[in-house]
């Protein structure tokens, strides 16, 4: 495993030391971070559509940030690819996700969405990167629960609409050689193990459907984020290092009663302020040789972002195993040969 990383979209801003790549990773370093993803849509980190047809380009902005001590971890496309997929209830509020000159036409601003992860996936090739981040987008979150009740064939039809939007993408990033890793997060059609599941079917399990594992978003749901590593390991090619706490009352639960995040249940919390429990979570990551890298996400409905980001670098490291490479009880070993190892047995 390799961190700490810290992904930028939530820190970009237009005063220093956030208004540009340089400044932001010489800051993010000076906390103690190695690495920083990067948000593709942020014109103050990179210029997607030159990063994806410059490999000069590509090569400036990773000597940028390698010049400050940092790495380049991945790209996310959060927004990109949340817009692949938007359900007409969402149209007016999902606009704002994309430039001025595709709003109030979907079908322009799908298309561009499906053009800029295109140029994610020829990006991250340009800089080196095996994977990007994104949301699958949600053509059926306003059913997610069934009242009233789904007609038949519903939910197939979405989930078939889904891949069908994103099969020529996923082919892009097989010829690229870049993973795409669907972050599991509520809002999106891809928002838990089932409904990953249900997607990678209809693709026809394509290789190139891959997961960001993020505990907070478990949380909140009530779902078992240690057993989900079991069950998905070999999807996992991402990591969201965020923290989250679910405190149910009598009067509001998951569904949260509309009420902003602070009044919320269910809310994110900066690094260790929160209930996930991280030692399982990294002890399990290095059971199955994740290899990826442990980005912090910084989202948090109380701390301040400068303090969470200052604290989450070294609860990172705290918490990150460095496998071994022998077994403990190796001392007492006496050797073994198949022959021997017959005559243990009897036989």
């Amino acid at each position: 495993m390799k961190g700490p990383g810290i992904y930028l979209a939530q820190f970009m801003g237009d005063d220093r030391p956030y208004n540009s790549l340089e400044n932001i990773c010489r800051y993010m370093a000076g906390l103690g971070y190695v690495g920083v993803q990067l948000p593709a849509w942020d014109g103050r980190c990179v210029d997607l559509k030159k990063l994806a047809e410059s490999k000069d380009y590509a090569d400036e902005i990773k000597g940028t940030v390698e010049s400050t001590g940092l790495e380049v971890t991945e790209l996310g496309t959060h927004l990109q690819g949340q817009l692949v997929a938007v359900h007409p209830a969402y149209d007016i509020m999902f606009d704002g996700f994309a430039p001025p000159e595709y709003h109030k036409n979907p079908k322009k601003r799908t298309a561009w969405a499906v053009e800029q992860m295109m140029y994610a996936a020829e990006a991250s090739r340009n800089l080196e990167l095996n994977a990007v981040v994104t949301f699958s987008g949600a053509l059926l979150w306003p059913y997610m629960y069934p009242w009233p009740q789904r007609p038949p064939g519903l939910v197939e039809t979405g989930f078939k609409e889904l891949a069908k939007r994103w099969e020529p993408i996923l082919n892009k990033y097989d010829e690229c050689g870049v993973d795409l890793c669907y972050e599991i997060h509520p809002g999106e059609d891809l928002h838990d193990g089932i409904t990953f599941e249900r997607f990678l079917e209809a693709t026809e399990n394509h290789p190139r459907v891959n997961m960001l594992y993020d505990p907070s978003h478990f949380v909140l749901q009530q779902l078992d984020y240690i057993q989900h590593i079991d069950l998905y390991h070999e999807f996992i090619k991402m990591f969201h290092v965020k923290d989250a706490e679910f405190n149910p009352t009598a009067k509001s639960g998951v569904y949260g009663g509309y009420q902003d995040w602070v009044e919320r249940p269910g809310r994110f919390r900066s690094l260790g302020d929160g209930q996930v429990d991280f030692n399982d979570i990294f002890s399990k990551l290095a059971q199955y040789d994740y290899d990826g890298w442990a980005v912090v996400e910084w989202e948090c409905c109380l701390k301040n972002p400068e303090d969470g980001a200052r604290e989450g670098a070294e609860f990172v490291k705290d918490y990150m195993i460095r496998k071994t490479k022998k077994t403990f009880d190796d001392f007492a070993s006496a050797g073994s040969d198949d022959e021997t190892n017959k005559k243990i047995l009897g036989i």
